[in-house]
Formats: structure tokens, sequence, C-alpha cells
């Protein structure tokens, strides 16, 4: 099955990268069509309730904070889109574990500067804000991109659903806004790109593939009335770096990154791991730690739309400079938006909405107003 999309605009990912793209060219009246391999928006964005189903007032499984006067864009796109943000609650003592045989240690938590702020909602509070103002028929979930092949109009994307039957889409250009580790080593080019571009895909972090995320919901934030930050180090693990999950509507938790390698939880398990966290919190912050409502538990590694073979050891954070990401074979014919691309806080949220803001000024100072938006449908 063939679908035009000649003249037009497609973006491959539909995260806060590629939401932000699409959001700035409908806005210029230029047509797109969005297409995202999960049956969700988000990307590595990813709010859910107790039952770990999406929601618009949960915990974020994904990225949680971001920094106004550090991140500006970020704080000035929030605005726009009409969200409130509160900062992270950090009111009390902050606890140290050197290992599981010594007693805590106790420390006042320092005033931080800028603060960390949260989104009201969640992060995906964005996600959703963003998906709203789009048209829906530009917008295909469950489809993932298999190979790209240069034309003489433009780009044919082959494509595969959730039936697994393959679909070729033309386009004038494509935006990939998915992190370029990911896209070279899940999409074939036609013509390959170049060795050396190949080689900066694939050596560029994806941020958050090697990490997992543990939470423990409680009925209550108790640790609060103990004079307690929620904030703790660990130098004994699983978790390694613990904060205060609580809502803005009031939903207590407390997060924590698992500080062991991914082959190791999966070796492991989930349970294995829950039970260790779970006894742990109950270590640095009493009894009432170790009987939680409920537990959420995300291993990004073992998300085959976020991390690659590549990601399983955690190797630092995207370099934030100017680079060519496309060479002479396509730099006219794709663009890549995904986070990990942007000059400025890379990985971060606030990159993210640099990189798809960039690309789509880029193509609506190119293409000019257009009126007619093309759809996703099979029709």
């Amino acid at each position: 099955m063939t679908s035009s999309f000649s003249n037009s605009i497609l973006i491959v990912g539909g995260g806060l990268a590629g939401l932000t793209a699409a959001y700035r060219l409908h806005r210029a009246g230029i047509g797109f069509g969005l297409i995202e391999a999960r049956d969700r928006m988000g990307g590595r964005i990813l709010t859910t309730d107790p039952d770990n189903k999406t929601s618009g007032d949960g915990f974020d499984l994904g990225p949680s904070w971001f920094w106004p006067d550090v991140h500006p864009a970020i704080s000035r796109f929030a605005h726009e889109l009409g969200l409130e943000f509160f900062a992270q609650h950090s009111h009390g003592a902050t606890v140290f574990q050197r290992s599981r045989e010594t007693a805590t240690e106790h420390y006042r938590t320092l005033r931080q500067d800028p603060p960390s702020m949260r989104l009201v909602g969640g992060s995906g509070s964005i996600i959703s804000a963003l998906a709203a103002r789009l048209p829906p028929e530009s917008i295909r979930l469950g489809t993932k991109v298999t190979r790209v092949q240069r034309t003489d109009g433009g780009v044919t994307m082959y494509l595969v659903g959730a039936n697994d039957a393959v679909e070729e889409i033309t386009a004038g250009h494509v935006i990939f806004a998915l992190p370029p580790r990911l896209l070279a080593e899940t999409v074939e080019f036609d013509p390959a790109p170049g060795a050396l571009l190949q080689k900066l895909w694939r050596e560029t972090p994806t941020w958050m593939a090697p990490h997992a995320k543990f939470f423990a919901l409680y009925e209550a934030p108790f640790w609060r009335s103990a004079r307690f930050s929620g904030a703790a180090r660990s130098m004994a693990g699983p978790l390694v770096e613990i904060h205060d999950a609580t809502t803005a509507s009031g939903k207590a938790a407390l997060f924590g990154f698992v500080g062991v390698p991914a082959h190791y939880r999966r070796e492991v398990g989930r349970d294995a791991i829950t039970d260790a966290s779970i006894a742990q919190l109950g270590q640095l912050f009493g009894p009432d730690a170790l009987r939680p409502t409920a537990t959420l538990y995300k291993d990004w590694a073992e998300d085959p739309l976020t991390a690659t073979s590549l990601d399983q050891m955690a190797t630092g954070h995207p370099d934030g400079r100017r680079r060519e990401w496309t060479d002479n074979n396509w730099s006219d014919r794709i663009t890549l938006a995904g986070s990990e691309t942007a000059v400025h806080d890379p990985g971060y949220l606030a990159g993210a909405v640099e990189a798809g803001e960039r690309a789509a000024i880029s193509l609506i100072n190119r293409s000019g107003p257009q009126t007619a938006i093309p759809t996703m449908s099979n029709a």
C-alpha cells in the first residue's frame, strides 16, 4: 500500500521534540504527518497512575524536572501552553547511607539554586497539551519506520503497522525526532549515510536509556512530618539517589534511580529489585516506608523503542554543541531533531523543545505557509 505525502513534511517520533515540531509547523499553517511507534505519545516522557496506566495526574517514570532559570525555553513553552509548575519538595533532612551495616547519616538539605521544578500533573501534561492542539487525523500511532529511500522528489518511507503489513509513504522532507543512536540501529537508509556520520549517531548517548526508576506510593508523605525531605543518597543500593515524588495534588511517593547495571537488573528481575528497594527505604526513612500502597518500576534499558544494545551501560550525558547531523546525501531530505541533537541542554526536556523548534523553524523558513494538512489515514 502506498500513501502520498509529496511536498509535505513527515515527523517520525511523537515525543516532546516531535510534538514540538508538529505544533510549530501546524501553527505556521504547514502540513505534516506524524508517525509514532508506540501506542501512546510522549516517548521517554511517561506519567502513570498506580496501575501503571497513562495519567494526567500521576508519577513520572521518565524525566521529572526542569530549571526555569537554566532552561528558559521549557519555562516559556509551559506558559504558552497554559501549564503550571511547582518546586521539588526539599524541606527537611537529607539521608546518607554508607552501607547496610552502618547507621544512616542525616544532613541539612542545602537550598538548591535554581530550584528544581515539576509540571503540575506530571511531565506528561506537556505531551497532552501539545497533542490536544494538533489535528488527530495527522497522527498515527503503533507504526514503525524500517527503511528510508531517497527519491528524485523527496523520500520514500517503509512502515510496519500493528498487523505487520508493510506500507510505503512518500514525503518531501522527514524530521526524525528520535535519538540518533536509535535511528542508526533501527532504520535502514538508501543510500547509507557516510561512515563518519553513522559513527556520530551510534556514539551519541541516549539519555535515560541505561537507567531504571523505582517508585513506592504511600497514603501520605510520612517522611515530611518526620522532618525528612525525602532525599537520600546511598552507597549501598539498590537505589542510589532518592527523592520525594509526591504530586502537586498530594499523592505521596518516593522514587529512586536504580544504581545497578542493566544486565544485573535483567538477571535478578523486577520482583527482587522491588523487594530490595522497599527494604532500603525502610532503612532510610523508618518502618512506615515498608508499607507502600503500590510500586512502579520502569527499566528504560529494556524498552526497545528507547534503548539499543549500545545503551546497556551508562556512558554519560550527550555533548551539546553544533554538529552536522546529516551528510550530503540526506541534508536536503531529512532533519534530526531528537533531544540529543540540541545545542543546549541535550537530553533534557529543554533540549527536546529546542531541537523540535529548530527543525520546524528551518522548514518554515524554507517552505512558507501551506493550507493543506496531510492525513495519516490508510484511505
